[in-house]
């Protein structure tokens, strides 16, 4: 039964009067402050009938304002909205979707203790009034297989990774039948093969009739998928180019300025060989993982007999599509989830579901893979998360109160060493863009030389100044000898500045691959379930 017929968008007669090119959306003079920020000023932005117009900027140039005033999450202080040719005014982002706006965040809002199915039920005014969940889980169904975007209907949204997440975000915006779509940073949790299924939809969406406003920070993403580019610089207009008529260089120009380097953004190859990557020597063994099993959220073996090691001066990445034991992996490892059996050792010593107080104090850093969700609290200054791991011990604190002068002058020292851009040690991380929180992340825990770093997608939705910052210091504290446990699933990234490459497929690890040797088409395979025979490993390495 094709039940998507009863969500069809409620613009099907405004759309047919429509040719390509003709302005559906149009932004005028838009200007939004927020307290001691102008976030946009002045910005004039418009979306055109059949097209993919993307917007690009650094973290904090205002992008996601500019798209959440346009789904009716922030009214404008000044300025003037149009959709199809009509003046509207969204107090909510019901308004929006009433208009056929619908919007994917870069961090999904969904209810954690509802099913997928449960959560799109509740975006379809047009769902059964009795028991829709049945008919929304044959919808998921229809368009998971038709987009290439893997969910399970039945799953509570709490066992779900990031990356799912995201899919089940762009699900429900896809079945709620939008014909003008916000997609902000859509790709970051997919694989090289879902990255391109989801291009192929978009691309389909647009010859139906739909108008996509693509935010991504990856130049080639941009370059290949869209019509338009229109750049934002500290929270104002830079100028929209033709895509065929852009280059990175032009792009990275527009962005970040003449006076900034142009190797930004254009690959790590200068910042490899200052490092000295190639023929750097590895130590001791630092992380020993062996025949690890680790239970899921549903009760399933998520994790299945995986081993390897990381040693000091390394960098081993494994690589996946999310929701295939990564995230237990990785939670077992800091004592975040008990390991049903197996053995995980730090520096030799057993610390197999001892928690997380212990691992930490066998010197492990950990960069999560929800920054807001796990690596800070929001409602706490700067100061304050950049002391969650040390406030208990001198010289932080006291026998009873904490030492506010030395805290002070650490987290000034830190603010300039990782710069973090704000105005003050005391205002709330909530308010700062998502590179300077991945900053403060940062500075906190790499702030005591550790012997262990677990970095969890480190550069998800960072622009190309921050990822490149990032994928910098790893490097640098490869060089000074740490032990680094890499998780992502950019392809580039981990051929980039891994040493050696597991590709993680239901739990198990289908290979590791030496980087020198790694095939980005293959790996890309092996994560989607291929497992190649071994006379076609002349480039992946040895098989497990």
């Amino acid at each position: 039964m094709k039940s998507s017929k009863y969500y069809l968008s409620p613009f099907s007669q405004t759309l047919s009067s429509l040719k390509k090119g003709d302005i559906v959306v149009l932004m005028k003079g838009i200007t939004k402050r927020f307290p001691g920020v102008i976030a946009n000023y002045k910005i004039d932005f418009d979306l055109r009938y059949g097209e993919i117009h993307a917007l690009l900027g650094e973290n904090g140039a205002g992008k996601t304002t500019l798209v959440s005033i346009l789904y009716g999450i922030h009214q404008p202080d000044e300025g003037e909205i149009y959709v199809y040719g009509k003046r509207v005014h969204f107090r909510s982002p019901r308004d929006a979707i009433r208009m056929g706006i619908g919007m994917v965040h870069q961090h999904p809002r969904l209810i954690d203790t509802l099913t997928v199915a449960e959560n799109i039920a509740l975006s379809l005014k047009d769902a059964p009034f009795i028991n829709p969940v049945p008919n929304v889980e044959e919808l998921i169904k229809e368009y998971s297989e038709k987009y290439g975007l893997k969910v399970d209907p039945k799953a509570k949204v709490w066992q779900l990774s990031a990356g799912e997440k995201q899919r089940v975000a762009i699900l429900r915006t896809l079945i709620s039948g939008a014909k003008i779509l916000i997609l902000d940073e859509p790709t970051t949790s997919l694989s090289p093969p879902e990255r391109n299924d989801l291009f192929e939809a978009m691309k389909a969406l647009v010859e139906e009739g739909a108008s996509i406003i693509f935010i991504s920070h990856k130049l080639k993403e941009v370059l290949g998928i869209s019509d338009r580019i229109t750049v934002l610089r500290k929270g104002r207009k830079v100028g929209t180019v033709s895509a065929e008529e852009s280059s990175p260089e032009l792009l990275i120009k527009m962005m970040l300025g003449e006076s900034k380097p142009m190797s930004i953004g254009l690959g790590l190859g200068k910042a490899k060989d200052q490092l000295h990557k190639v023929g750097h020597k590895v130590g001791k063994k630092i992380l020993e993982v062996h025949n690890l099993y680790v239970l899921g959220d549903r009760g399933e073996v998520a994790v299945k007999g995986v081993s390897f090691e990381v040693r000091e001066g390394e960098i081993f990445g494994i690589v996946g599509v999310p929701g295939n034991g990564q995230r237990e992996l990785v939670e077992a490892i800091v004592g975040l989830r008990k390991a049903l059996k197996g053995v995980i050792r730090i520096s030799g010593v057993d610390i197999t579901n001892k928690g997380p107080l212990a691992v930490i104090n066998m010197g492990v850093a950990y960069i999560p893979e929800d920054r807001i969700k796990y690596g800070l609290v929001l409602d706490l200054t700067i100061a304050e998360n950049l002391i969650l791991k040390d406030y208990r011990r001198p010289p932080f604190s006291g026998r009873i109160m904490l030492n506010t002068s030395y805290i002070s002058k650490w987290c000034l020292d830190l603010m300039r060493r990782y710069d973090i851009k704000t105005p003050d040690i005391n205002t709330p991380v909530k308010y700062l863009s998502g590179g300077n929180l991945q900053r403060v992340i940062l500075a906190r825990e790499f702030s005591h030389n550790p012997k262990l770093i677990i970095a969890f997608r480190p550069t998800y939705g960072l622009d190309v100044a921050a990822t490149e910052y990032v994928q910098k210091l790893l490097l640098q504290e490869k060089q000074r000898g740490a032990a680094i446990l890499l998780i992502s699933e950019d392809l580039d990234e981990i051929i980039e500045l891994s040493d050696r490459i597991a590709v993680m497929f239901e739990g198990k690890f289908m290979d590791i691959v030496p980087a020198g040797r790694a095939d980005a088409e293959r790996l890309g395979l092996m994560m989607m379930g291929v497992r190649f025979h071994e006379e076609d490993k002349d480039t992946c390495g040895k098989s497990l």
